[in-house]
């Protein structure tokens, strides 16, 4: 079952019109939540994340779009789906509704909402190798819009091709300063010693869920310094570990950039503390 616009309809009827602006013009955002057994994780800063970002496209908010309704509309499709007793993710699509060509007659939106099985209801560490490295063909820009979850990643579509061309499970994307934002799925973080840093939103990375999770984190933990700094290519091979982050997986280590291979202990350690706080309801 799919959610269209608060209507239940099965997949085979969950159609839209080739003239829908997520379509045609990448005119939509979207938020990818995780659900464990009836509970959505970091709800509040999903929430928040799609209001911002809807503001910034300048999309008119419906009144409806209250925490409490979407939640209730997040379930419902999760528990249409037989998910409720399971760990599940949920996608929710927010789009301009139909009318005019690259300016809207209107800023009212839809929405949709997708749901899918998961296999754990806690986030495990894989023990699967990750090599990675540079994608160069293209350049995240250095602004807002890059920040945001919208329909428009075209980069990171065309960076998966070349990573599945090269035999490569994953790439690193530099902006247009040749720095490194982010993996295609997810914010990077590099451990040197007691130093952990990520790329600061400012160099267009995914101001992203797990992201803003481990900074509260390590803010608490003493015997860890936490940098928002930009990263070079160059650090990335004097580094002792490299993971990525995201919603769906929590922390994927990277095992291997070039001829550098990496730890994965910091790595075990957050995952271990985000497991804990989410059995806790963090």
């Amino acid at each position: 079952m799919v959610n269209i616009n608060g209507n239940l309809v099965g997949d085979d009827q969950a159609t839209q019109a080739i003239s829908n602006r997520g379509y045609a013009y990448g005119d939509a955002l979207f938020e990818t939540i995780r659900v464990n057994s009836g509970k959505i994780l970091f709800w509040e800063d999903h929430y928040f994340r799609l209001m911002a970002s809807m503001r910034i496209l300048r999309m008119q908010i419906p009144m409806q779009f209250t925490p409490e309704f979407l939640e209730k509309e997040i379930l419902e499709i999760v528990t249409q789906n037989n998910l409720i007793n399971s760990a599940a993710r949920v996608k929710i699509m927010v789009h301009r509704v139909i009318g005019g060509l690259y300016t809207p007659t209107s800023n009212d939106v839809e929405y949709s909402i997708v749901a899918s099985g998961l296999d754990s209801a806690f986030y495990t560490l894989s023990d699967d190798n990750c090599e990675v490295t540079l994608f160069k063909d293209h350049y995240v820009a250095t602004d807002l819009l890059s920040t945001l979850k919208s329909n428009n990643r075209i980069i990171n579509v065309l960076g998966g091709i070349f990573a599945k061309e090269n035999g490569f499970d994953n790439c690193l994307l530099l902006n247009a300063n040749k720095m490194v934002v982010e993996a295609l799925n997810g914010n990077l973080f590099l451990v040197k010693g007691t130093v952990i840093k990520t790329p600061p939103v400012s160099d267009g990375c995914l101001k992203g869920i797990i992201r803003t999770q481990l900074l509260r984190i390590l803010e608490k933990l003493s015997d860890y310094t936490i940098e928002e700094a930009s990263i070079s290519p160059f650090e990335l091979q004097k580094a002792d570990e490299l993971f990525t982050t995201n919603v769906i997986v929590g922390i994927k280590p990277i095992t291997k950039f070039r001829k550098k291979e990496y730890d994965t202990n910091t790595s075990r350690r957050l995952l271990g503390i985000l497991n804990s706080r989410i059995r806790l309801g963090d």
